[in-house]
């Protein structure tokens, strides 16, 4: 009985062993299945802490990737052991870190604006919203633009790179032009290389806050407490250098009802004696059809109705402005200029007759950014007025524009600030059809 015994407390102390075997394999296990957990944990955390850095784009070109030389080859197909270039969807081509070359296909030239078949994804890791760069299409023309999102983000008649995330184009385009006939690039010319370069990173955000959230005015004298009536009414005379006395004034539409201002603009008009009116803005019949019309001091005089768009890069619009300045050599003066603002249609065509008669450049800038402060910003019903650098920003837009639409008839010009404008401003003249003998015709009007 006692063996017995004996044995049974041999075997109980087994078992027991045996529990606390099988107790510490299990603690062990578990222990193991819990430290990959941890692991991963201090790996996303250090994960965490590399995506909170500021991050660059790799543009380095891995050796064993071969970029095709399309300018040498048209030949894409990657050697054996090479990791092949997506020359299909985008044909890019990155010769070095600094330029993007790119090839603009049949496919992409349109009459107004040039596609490019490359990711705007992949171009933003190179370039930002708000820098400046350089376009060079091989064989055409050299621009300087801002990377920018819609057309509004510029002023009228500026370029940019229109870059949208999530589209798989970039598109070279215009506000209020037509890029493909600016540059008079066409289907026929393709395909054409196109490189892409930095020119000033950042250069362009000032402009684009500009353009985004200054842009608000109001009809109401009440809401402009710090300007005259004149002012407000965007009216007065030009007295910029080479420019006679009482001949040539600029406003905002004296008939237009809803901006507010025609009364006072018509009145205006009549106390200076405007004789002849340049209407850049409307038709005939759209004009006639302006509550009040008939009643006006404007309706008594000379009027020419030349309904030309703000594209001072179209023909519509050249055609226009030599028709306008005929009309002024055939009518008496004083002459007042108008369109709806008097701001873009108005502000161009008076810089180019500024800049005919002598003008400095800082006189032309002066006076075209003189109306941005009549208009710009109204707040809560309150206008409150651009600062320096915002007038600065309209400032130069006269000059670029001048110098873009002067370029694109043939006439460069390259120091703006110190050109020889009257002649620059008379061979423009020449390329839009004008003789000698009108361009002298029309100095004689407004000396």
């Amino acid at each position: 009985m006692r063996k017995n015994w004996s044995i049974l407390a041999g075997l109980l102390i087994c078992t027991q062993a045996f529990i606390a075997c099988s107790n510490s394999v299990s603690t062990f296990v578990a222990n193991e299945a819990e430290e990959p957990q941890a692991t991963r944990e201090e790996i996303a955390a250090a994960d965490t802490t590399v995506a909170e850095e500021p991050a660059k784009p790799d543009t380095t070109i891995p050796e064993e990737i071969v970029v095709p030389d399309t300018a040498t080859s048209s030949d894409t197909t990657a050697p054996v052991d090479t990791i092949p270039v997506d020359t299909t969807t985008y044909e890019a081509v990155i010769e070095d870190t600094s330029v993007l070359h790119l090839i603009l296909n049949e496919e992409g030239i349109t009459s107004g604006n040039l596609y490019l078949d490359y990711p705007a994804d992949s171009f933003l890791t190179r370039f930002e919203i708000g820098d400046i760069v350089t376009v060079a299409i091989n064989g055409y023309d050299t621009l300087e633009m801002p990377v920018a999102e819609y057309s509004g983000d510029v002023p009228i008649a500026g370029f940019l790179v229109a870059a949208n995330k999530g589209s798989d184009q970039l598109v070279l385009t215009a506000h209020y032009a037509k890029m493909a006939e600016v540059l008079r690039i066409t289907a026929v010319n393709a395909p054409l290389e196109v490189s892409i370069s930095m020119k000033e990173q950042g250069g362009y955000l000032l402009g684009l806050d500009i353009m985004r959230n200054t842009q608000y005015m109001g009809a109401y004298a009440e809401s402009y407490p710090d300007l005259s009536i004149e002012d407000f009414a965007n009216f007065r005379e030009v007295h910029t250098t080479g420019m006679g006395a009482n001949k040539l004034y600029r406003s905002s539409s004296p008939i237009y009802l809803y901006l507010g201002r025609n009364y006072y603009a018509d009145s205006l008009a009549k106390e200076a004696g405007v004789a002849t009116f340049i209407n850049l803005a409307d038709s005939e019949n759209g004009a006639y059809s302006n509550k009040g019309y008939e009643t006006t001091y404007y309706s008594t005089q000379n009027v020419i109705f030349l309904d030309i768009p703000p594209e001072f890069f179209s023909r519509s619009f050249k055609e226009g402005l030599v028709a306008g300045f005929r009309y002024m050599i055939e009518h008496e003066g004083p002459y007042l200029v108008h369109c709806t603002y008097g701001m873009d249609r108005t502000g161009f065509t008076i810089a180019v007759l500024e800049a005919l008669m002598g003008a400095t450049a800082e006189e032309i800038q002066a006076d075209y950014a003189k109306t941005f402060s009549n208009y710009f910003t109204v707040i809560n019903d309150i206008q409150v007025a651009l600062n320096e650098q915002q007038i600065d920003f309209f400032k130069a837009v006269v000059l670029r524009n001048l110098k873009a639409v002067y370029h694109a008839e043939g006439v460069n010009i390259s120091d703006t600030r110190n050109a020889d404008w009257v002649t620059a401003t008379e061979k423009y003249l020449e390329k839009l059809g004008m003789s000698q003998k009108e361009i002298s015709a029309l100095k004689d009007r407004l000396k």
